[in-house]
């Protein structure tokens, strides 16, 4: 009996014994953080992890992504932000979410951050500037706020004699919302539009 317990107790301690060299070789692999406002989006993983893979970059063998999808549940955003820049990722990456990025970059100083963001990131705050960004910021504009006019000025070639335009936004994303609003409103007069 007491050789038996001797046994379960060498083996147990021998198992305790290789978890911190397990955790060190987690701790080992770059661990990216990925954070979107929507839903899970298969399209957007499988170009993010083309991406990747471009760069000589494959997840689960040499780098490893937490994916996090908000959902449009924008109050959780400080604290995710908080813990990715506490357990010090190696990046995080925002693709087409303003909110993340400016929270990212409120947050750290040292953590790379990559955006895709619709709007000007000069104005945003983002970057110094489009030639020299400075710091630990960088990224893409998908240009969505210069191309709002033209999308007013299709759809009301697309509905004449349309009035008044209904503009839905998420309120609690206002990095996005309050610009296209205020470009909506000063382009519908030009176009004889109501928002």
């Amino acid at each position: 009996m007491e050789i038996i317990g001797r046994r379960k107790f060498i083996a147990a301690l021998g198992g305790a014994a290789a978890w911190p060299l397990a955790a060190h070789a987690q701790q080992a692999m770059p661990v990216v953080g990925f954070i979107n406002g929507g839903a899970a989006d298969p399209a957007r993983l499988a170009a993010f992890r083309k991406g990747l893979s471009v760069t000589g970059y494959v997840e689960s063998q040499n780098v490893a992504v937490e994916y996090h999808w908000l959902e449009g549940q924008f109050d959780r955003l400080p604290s995710l932000v908080s813990d990715l820049v506490g357990r010090q990722v190696a990046v995080i990456t925002t693709p087409g979410f303003t909110s993340a990025a400016l929270a990212a970059k409120g947050a750290t100083g040292t953590i790379p951050i990559v955006f895709g963001v619709p709007g000007d990131p000069v104005r945003l705050g983002l970057v110094a500037s489009l030639a020299r960004p400075g710091g630990n910021v960088t990224g893409i504009n998908f240009f969505g706020s210069e191309v709002t006019a033209k999308r007013l000025r299709l759809l009301h070639d697309l509905v004449p004699k349309a009035v008044r335009v209904g503009v839905l936004v998420n309120p609690a994303n206002a990095p996005t919302a309050e610009p296209t609003l205020r470009e909506l409103q000063e382009a519908a007069p030009t176009i004889g539009l109501q928002i």
